[in-house]
């Protein structure tokens, strides 16, 4: 087997070349993003949104841009995605997955990273999310855990609810 790596851009491009199989391109990507939360009434929400033909929930989150810091892309991206403007108050949890994908017109494979943060809400409304999502709103922390497709942001999710309950002993 054979392999090399490019750098595009923030992207490590992966080639390799198995043995009567061709060249097949992993991509590796870095995206960051939050759980904004506030307390309403006595309850802890945080916001989540919905994306996707089958409405998929999860927590907002997308690719680092060129200069950008982690904490910075993750609070642009909950601007962008679930509406609300927040300051970040510490990293939760870094979590890792491979999935396949179409790119001009190749099959890849990528492995992408995606770095969490505690956001604290400041302002906004989940209403003024992109176009991208189908829906973003404010949920309940712990049935936000039960709407989560995802079983790593559940735990993302957890994690941040012990952050949130150390904070306010």
């Amino acid at each position: 087997m054979l392999v090399y790596t490019e750098k595009q851009g923030l992207e490590n491009v992966i080639y390799l070349q198995v043995k009567d199989m061709g060249e097949f391109r992993t991509i590796t990507r870095v995206s960051a993003g939050g759980v904004a939360f506030r307390c309403r009434n006595g309850q802890i929400e945080i916001v989540i949104i919905s994306v996707g033909e089958k409405s998929r929930w999860q927590l907002p989150k997308g690719l680092v841009d060129d200069g950008e810091t982690l904490e910075k892309t993750a609070r642009r991206e909950v601007r962008e995605e679930a509406g609300v403007l927040t300051e970040p108050l510490e990293s939760i949890h870094t979590i890792q997955y491979w999935y396949y994908a179409t790119e001009e017109g190749q099959r890849v494979r990528v492995h992408k990273t995606v770095h969490f943060f505690l956001l604290q809400y400041l302002s906004g409304d989940p209403q003024d999310h992109d176009q991208e999502v189908n829906e973003a709103r404010w949920v309940e922390l712990d049935k936000a855990e039960g709407m989560l497709a995802f079983d790593s942001e559940r735990e993302v999710v957890a994690r941040a609810k012990n952050l949130i309950e150390k904070r306010s002993e």
